[in-house]
């Protein structure tokens, strides 16, 4: 999307892969961890390249699969090795748990060896560890993983104690010491954390522990989160792990073992009010601990109600007998439930619903998502409906509670009735909070819904609600605000299609509408909108929901398109637009709510030139659609706003300006029959006061301002102020023209601006006799005076406005310069536009005469390309030369965008052939540098396409000082790129023309021209003495060095001398150093005044000049050695560098 209309849109690249293709270069790495682990360089080097050949394989982990099991081996038979130092198992536990990472720790440790021989050697390796070494944390999780898969093994623990006598009291039981250190993970900070939660989950349910050690622990862990608090880092850690180890070990233990503890641990994270934390992990912990507490109390039992999906095939849903089997099977679970065995919910169980109600409306997504899946494991039915006053977190849980119920299927097909009205109101959520509004992720959530429900029911079930799911989900695809949400509906969508096959015209819809169809918005709402409402089933739903909720929508710009959507859909249902929504929206538009009135101003707009042109197309008058009310309310809006309301003031005036601007644009193209109402003046004095109030409005409406202005004065112009013989009004056509002409010259920039675009956009029959008139004042904008440098803007709208001027009249070579253009004006206007070609204001804003330059050439094309079309004699060859030659230079500058659109502007007048442009020099030779066929693919933009290209140009004499003129600023400018490829390519034609003596001549007289030309004009000459460094230095100029006394370096060395006369720019005069150091080099009576001339330098008051001309002369003596004599050379050499300059 373009413009003020891009939304940020998430844009996805995967590389599908299909094998592990780096296997060979991994069993390498592994292999060299032996020889590598000591180099800190070669270790870092080793475990980098391996990391990014395993993050390749995120997205496709099980890829890894076939390889896991000889990676492991290599990397333990590193680790069991006795004689491996300490660092080199660190790096392979780490190689481990990037494996681990990557491919998940469930599937990878089955494959670790469990045998009863290794539970001591772990053990004692993990006991060894510090669990403060911010080093080795990857050791102590892999360590701790691998424990908890030795746990499993089917021995009683006190085997491997052996006979503990009395005596030998320092000796530990294993089981102790596996639960020593399990709860001295828990504490700490990294992830070890999460794998003694792993680890307590498999240990603390073994039969022997269980027995023994289960009651203690829970007493531990309950303590340590009553002793903690989350306001504290360390309490927040502590916590951390203390919910893990406890939601682990409820998932993974039986339940008639967790069962006599689930009430006290219940109320001891009651006491904990985790819900009043600012740590979202912690309370998404809290949620999982809840919710596992929950199926603990509840009896884990498949409910016989809960609603049978049946066969999930696609292929079987096409089949219509699909749906009499899975009405039967309905029928029959639905039978089964009277024999449901009934027992008591124990107490707890509101506590734990509640909790995870209140989850449902955290500030956070994934505490709600957990919530969400909480309640539907405990199979407790959602309240059916979501209170409208509920914050957009609860909706947003509520959602997702609703679609995982819907998934799992336990949601009663009867209670559709109920949830679907919440989901409509879900689809379309959109709270204003501030400047903003809230709302997109509820508006995902809802479409989530309709997702799960199309794989979870029947066809037959959803039959009553069809209509109402697919025009919701419709709006949502075509009109939400937010990519994610239109492809969320538009998936939804395809999958209702696809499962259901019930949805209207589902597969046509979704051909245009698609996942990929539905991320730019501009599309969805101008084009694939008129498309759907074809289809009569979504006509009037998506009209209805333009007009009800995005007219009125936050954002300008949803308004904007809104309406303009709107005019698109007239056609599909003119009647309802003219007879129901065209007098719903009149009231909106004198509202009181900005928003609402804005919006409803434009869609008043739009629909009515609609209608218009429907009436025109079909030979019917405007009344067909229009009765005398809706006239009347349409004539009565601008006064309305205006007069009662006073509405035009202020920010709120920001809208209403263009929009009742607009408003008065699209009557007047309906060709309302308001001509000769007083209505006429209105709209005329606020065209008026806009423009001349474009001061006062701000930067970003300004320009909206202005266009909307121009536009509707156009248009009034061409409908309201023409007779029937096809001319003005004198009095009226010299009252408009004198007034804006006068306004040309009005103090403020702003104004200049918005009158030059009026002029610009005034019909021929009010500019019949007055064309010079407002070319003269229009030229009086471009000039530049001491008042008006920094009017860039003005000078830039008036020379835009000079070339639809001149498009507007006409060209008749014999004609009155007061009607056409002719052989009278033509010069005057050439003038002016080549002219301002040359403007290089600067100020704050930068080259603001870019602006002006850019014009100036985009006006030069338009005029000459008018011309030629309809009097090329006007054309002579003078002017065509200096147009090409000034388009020619500003292809040679600095500016990627402004060289750019000249060199467009070049290829353009270069290649015109309808008929060709007369009198362009050099035309064949031309034509070669710049075939036809590269004319679209030429990237002005690139440095290193452009410049290779228009050096070329300096072999022509005609175009050579200008080129050469662009090409000193680029090669001597500050851009690296540029520069680069600038100075490349001149080196590259000076290369070529070193054995041409007279190619040679010309270019040093007319590089001398342009120093002298534009001496003391620091926008040229502090590049060129850069640029003339920079060709001494490559030896552009050795032709000239066999010669005494050759005029080229004398002439130049009197130039670089008066450019730095008094001169206190140190750029300047660090750039003459260089020339005078590279003029060394040419023989004859100049070598002594350039010495003479670098003295002064090394007494200059700048330190800096002094230090730098020091150097360079260092440097040139070294370089020419012959131009000193080498008695006195060291001497020389030993002051300018030892001195302290």
């Amino acid at each position: 999307e373009e413009g003020k209309n891009q939304e940020t849109g998430v844009i996805t690249t995967r590389s599908i892969l299909e094998s592990f293709t780096e296997s060979q270069e991994v069993r390498g790495l592994i292999g060299n961890l032996k020889g590598a682990f000591g180099d800190l360089v070669t270790r870092e080097t080793i475990v980098e390249k391996f990391v990014g050949i395993m993050d390749k394989y995120q997205e496709q982990p099980h890829l890894l699969d076939r390889h896991l099991e000889w990676m492991l081996t290599l990397l333990l038979d590193i680790i069991q090795d006795n004689g491996s130092p300490p660092p080199l198992v660190h790096l392979a536990f780490k190689f481990l748990y990037i494996i681990t990472k990557v491919r998940g720790y469930k599937a990878f440790l089955p494959l670790f060896p469990h045998e009863v021989r290794d539970l001591q050697p772990v053990l004692d390796m993990l006991v060894d560890q510090n669990p403060r070494d911010p080093e080795t944390w990857e050791t102590r999780y892999m360590l701790l993983l691998w424990l908890s898969m030795i746990c499993l093994i089917p021995f009683d623990l006190a085997r491997f104690d052996g006979n503990i006598s009395e005596e030998e009291h320092t000796r530990v039981p294993t089981m102790d010491r596996i639960l020593t250190v399990a709860k001295c993970y828990l504490a700490v900070s990294d992830k070890a954390r999460d794998a003694a939660a792993v680890l307590v989950s498999k240990f603390i349910v073994r039969p022997d522990v269980k027995q023994k050690r289960m009651a203690d622990f829970l007493d531990w862990t309950l303590s340590m989160l009553s002793k903690s608090s989350f306001q504290s880092m360390e309490g927040t850690v502590v916590m951390n792990g203390m919910l893990q180890a406890l939601a682990q070990l409820f998932k993974h233990a039986k339940r008639e073992d967790c069962l006599p503890y689930a009430a006290t641990v219940l109320e001891c994270l009651d006491n904990c009010k985790l819900s009043e934390s600012n740590q979202m992990v912690l309370r998404k912990l809290g949620m999982k601990l809840v919710q596992r507490l929950g199926l603990t109390f509840v009896k884990p039992k498949v409910a016989k109600w809960r609603y049978q999906r049946g066969c999930r095939s696609l292929a079987a849903n096409l089949q219509a007998q699909g749906s009499v089997v899975q009405s039967q099977m309905t029928t029959v679970a639905a039978n089964e439930a009277d024999d449901e065995e009934e027992y008591d919910i124990p107490g707890e169980i509101e506590n734990v619903v509640e909790q995870l109600l209140v989850g449902l409306k955290d500030k956070d997504t994934i505490v709600r998502w957990s919530a969400a899946k909480g309640l539907v494991l405990t199979k407790t039915c959602l309240c059916s409906k979501i209170s409208f006053q509920e914050t957009d977190n609860a909706w947003h849980g509520g959602c997702l509670a609703l679609a995982e119920l819907g998934r799992r299927g336990l949601l009663l097909p009867s209670r559709i009735s109920d949830v679907v009205p919440v989901i409509l109101r879900a689809l379309t959520y959109d709270e204003k909070r501030g400047a903003c509004s809230v709302g997109s992720n509820v508006r995902d959530a809802a479409c989530y819904v309709c997702w799960a429900f199309a794989r979870a029911y029947d066809p037959a079930e959803l039959i009553p609600f069809i209509n109402q799911i697919s025009s919701a989900l419709i709006i949502a695809a075509v009109f939400d605000r937010d990519v994610n949400c239109r492809r969320a509906a538009s998936a939804a969508f395809q999958e209702n299609v696809g499962r259901q096959g019930t949805f209207p015209h589902g597969i046509d819809i979704l051909t245009a509408a698609d996942y990929f169809a539905v991320g730019n918005r501009v599309n969805c709402y101008l084009t694939i909108s008129v498309y759907i409402a074809g289809f009569p089933q979504y006509t009037q739903p998506m009209i209805d929901h333009l007009v009800n909720m995005k007219i009125n929508h936050w954002d300008s710009v949803i308004r904007e398109l809104s309406t303009k959507a709107l005019h698109n859909l007239t056609p599909r249902a003119p009647e309802y637009m003219a007879n129901v929504v065209l007098p719903r929206l009149l009231p909106l538009s004198v509202g009181t709510d900005l928003h609402t009135r804005h919006g409803a101003i434009l869609a008043c707009a739009e629909i009515t030139h609609a209608l218009c042109k429907l009436a025109e197309e079909n030979n019917r008058s405007i009344t067909h659609y229009f009765d005398e009310k809706s006239l009347e309310g349409l004539k009565q809006i601008h006064e309305e706003v205006c007069s009662n309301r006073q509405l035009y003031r202020g920010l709120g005036g920001e809208l209403m300006r263009p929009a009742v601007c607009t408003l008065i644009e699209k009557l007047s193209l309906s060709k309302m029959p308001f001509r000769g109402d007083p209505v006429i003046a209105g709209w005329q004095w606020l065209i008026n006061d806009s423009l001349r109030g474009l001061t006062l409005a701000s930067s970003a409406a300004r320009q909206h301002i202005k266009e909307s202005a121009v536009s509707a004065l156009a248009a009034l112009c061409n409908e309201y102020y023409i007779n029937e013989k096809g001319e003005a009004d004198p009095a009226l056509q010299d009252e408009l023209v004198t007034k804006y002409v006068s306004e040309l010259q009005n103090t403020e920039e702003m104004v200049r601006c918005g009158f030059s675009c009026a002029l610009g956009a005034l019909p021929r029959f009010l500019l019949k006799g007055r064309l010079q008139q407002v070319l003269e004042g229009l030229k009086q904008v471009t000039l530049i005076s001491p008042g008006n440098v920094s009017f860039a803007e003005a000078r830039r709208d008036a020379l835009i406005a000079i070339a639809k001027v001149c498009q507007t009249a006409g060209v008749k070579g014999e004609g009155s310069q007061e009607e056409y253009v002719c052989k009278d004006n033509i010069v005057q206007i050439y003038a002016t536009l080549l002219n301002a070609v040359t403007d290089y204001t600067t100020d704050s804003r930068g080259d603001v005469g870019g602006w002006v330059r850019e014009a100036a050439m985009r006006s030069l094309m338009e005029v000459t390309l008018l011309l030629v079309q309809n009097k090329a004699e006007l054309i002579d060859a003078n002017i065509c030369k200096q147009i090409m030659c000034c388009v020619a230079q500003q292809s040679a500058e600095k500016i990627d965008k402004f060289r750019a659109h000249a060199g467009s502007v070049f290829l353009t007048l270069l290649h015109f052939d309808h008929p060709p442009i007369p009198h362009i020099p050099h035309r064949e030779e031309l034509e070669r540098i710049f075939p036809r066929s590269e004319k679209e693919t030429l990237n002005w933009n690139a440095a290193s396409e452009a410049f290779p290209r228009i050096t070329q140009l300096l072999a022509l004499p005609a175009y050579q000082y200008s080129v050469l003129l662009g090409l000193s600023v680029s090669v001597g400018g500050l851009t690296e790129t540029t520069l680069r490829y600038s100075a490349q390519s001149l080196f590259d034609y000076m290369k070529k023309i070193q054995n041409d003596s007279s190619a040679l001549e010309s270019f040093c007289d007319t590089l001398l021209k342009v120093f002298e030309d534009n001496l003391r004009n620091d926008r040229v000459s502090v590049p060129l003495l850069t640029m003339l460094d920079q060709m001494l230095a490559n030896g552009c100029f050795d032709t000239f060095t066999m010669q005494e006394n050759h005029p080229f370096p004398v002439k130049l060395f009197t130039l670089c001398k008066e450019e730095i006369k008094r001169s206190k720019d140190i750029r300047k005069l660090r750039s003459s150093i260089g020339v005078f150091c590279g003029l060394i080099q040419f023989q004859g009576d100049m070598r002594e005044k350039v010495f003479f001339q670098l003295f002064l330098l090394l007494c200059h008051p700048f330190p800096i000049i002094r230090k730098t001309t020091a150097s360079q002369v260092y440097e040139m003596l070294i370089t020419y050695s012959d131009v000193v004599d080498p008695a006195i050379m060291d001497l020389v050499l030993n002051i300018l560098s030892d001195t302290n300059w």
